[in-house]
């Protein structure tokens, strides 16, 4: 009996060293419970030592992946195999994941630096009260030309691409809602138009424009475009920011017959492990000095009203990628539009990527 008990008492004793030290195996990966945070951001979308800062200031270890589309994200959200703490979705993603609760809802007594978001950008449609998300950037869909190749004020708007100077010289982003809204907007629809009589017209109208188009492209146009490979490209107003400090040769513009002005903000998703961390990185990066180090490297606009103080004047002045609300008017939120309705905008966006082939 003796020698079974002094079995028992190895073999929970190795069980414990065992135990102990898968732990702090653990913990010096920062997996323990309560000190990891798992983010899920689009790519290149902020600035590492701002990540660095937060996991000094915190304790907290911070594990970072990106996705390149709202439909990838939400499809890795909804599969559920990776614990994401913290994302940062757009709009009419945002609205979609409420409707098919993904997201769980914040604490805003645990955002003291909630105050300083300009109220013009709280409180939207797609999240009334902000329940859910607290906004992160935001900004527009436009077009960026280079100056040597085109005249300075000879684009305006989206009919301008179809111009026959321009073949084989325009690069568009790889995205279906903003190729699709752009030749919706040319004919003078809305970019959330569901008549398919309507979408049909746009997705022909777009098909013509084919000759003039080099490539559809995803981050890569960044690179094309410093490099001169285009004369232009349909792109984020972050995107032109960051290429126009890079390079003078190059102007962008918001299209006169409208475009999309977009919101990303931060959620917290059903999958959450760590929470309290997750309202901990959002208070973090709404911290005015923090938003605007952000907000330089990243080269999108910040809803942060108290973050503008620490800007370059030349940045937060230019109506180009700060518009006034007057001339936001005449730009449009993305809407949700069903699964069934969205389906239909990828299949004719394919349909176009096809007919260039």
């Amino acid at each position: 009996m003796n020698q079974l008990l002094r079995a028992l008492l190895v073999v929970c004793t190795i069980a414990a060293i065992l135990l102990y030290t898968v732990s702090r195996l653990n913990a010096s990966e920062g997996k323990v419970e309560g000190n990891t945070l798992t983010v899920f951001n689009w790519g290149d979308y902020i600035d590492a030592e701002l990540i660095t800062q937060f996991e000094k200031e915190t304790g907290i270890k911070v594990i970072y992946e990106t996705f390149d589309s709202n439909e990838a994200m939400m499809t890795k959200i909804e599969q559920g195999g990776t614990a994401y703490d913290l994302a940062v979705p757009s709009e009419y993603a945002i609205d979609k994941m409420k409707k098919e609760k993904l997201l769980l809802p914040i604490d805003h007594s645990k955002l003291p630096n909630l105050k300083y978001i300009d109220p013009r950008f709280m409180d939207l449609p797609f999240d009334e009260g902000n329940q859910y998300s607290i906004p992160y950037f935001w900004g527009t869909v436009g077009i960026l030309y280079n100056t040597d190749k085109i005249s300075e004020g000879e684009v305006t708007g989206w009919n301008d691409l179809w111009n026959e100077d321009l073949r084989n010289e325009i690069l568009l982003i790889d995205g279906a809602r903003e190729v699709m809204g752009m030749g919706l907007n040319s004919l003078g629809y809305s970019l959330n138009d569901t008549n398919q009589e309507h979408l049909i017209e746009a997705k022909k109208k777009l098909d013509t424009l084919t000759p003039n188009i080099k490539a559809i492209v995803g981050d890569e146009i960044r690179m094309l475009l410093e490099n001169d490979e285009a004369a232009l490209g349909v792109v984020w107003s972050g995107t032109a920011a960051e290429l126009m400090w890079k390079k003078d040769n190059l102007e962008y513009v918001v299209p006169e017959e409208g475009s999309n002005l977009w919101f990303d903000n931060m959620v917290i998703p059903k999958t959450a492990k760590n929470v309290e961390a997750a309202h901990k990185f959002i208070n973090f990066m709404l911290d005015p000095k923090v938003a605007a180090q952000n907000t330089e490297y990243v080269g999108y606009s910040t809803p942060n009203k108290k973050a503008l103080e620490y800007m370059p004047k030349e940045i937060v002045n230019d109506e180009r990628f700060y518009p006034s609300p007057e001339q936001t008017e005449r730009l449009e939120v993305y809407e949700n539009l069903g699964p069934d309705m969205l389906a239909y905008y990828n299949e004719l966006f394919l349909e176009f990527k096809m007919h260039r082939k």
